[in-house]
């Protein structure tokens, strides 16, 4: 079992104003789901729309913002779930800022 502090688990950076941490991952002996938290700060984009071979689950902890794929733009904010299947093109827009896991 690991109990530790999300937030002093070391960043790594994927742009100007965007920080990943892996708070779980195969370095905590995880072996089939990892855990991570995306901040991201007021101004900044996610990638442009991209997909995955894997389905992507994200909880959003803080910021609002629309969501772009199959079925168009989709409105989220603090407190809501956002499921895009493996393969599925998809894009965030989050001009204030967002965090989530």
């Amino acid at each position: 079992m690991i109990v530790k502090s999300s937030r002093e688990v070391e960043g790594q950076a994927l742009g100007a104003g965007v920080v990943m941490r892996w708070v779980i991952s195969e370095k905590d002996g995880a072996e089939n789901f990892y855990m991570r938290i995306v901040q991201a700060e007021p101004g900044t984009q996610g990638p442009p729309m991209h997909h995955h071979a894997y389905e992507h689950e994200m909880y959003i902890l803080e910021g609002e913002g629309t969501v772009i794929g199959n079925r168009g733009e989709q409105p989220f904010k603090a407190g809501d779930v956002i499921y895009i299947p493996p393969g599925e093109p998809h894009q965030l827009m989050h001009p204030n800022g967002l965090r989530f896991i």
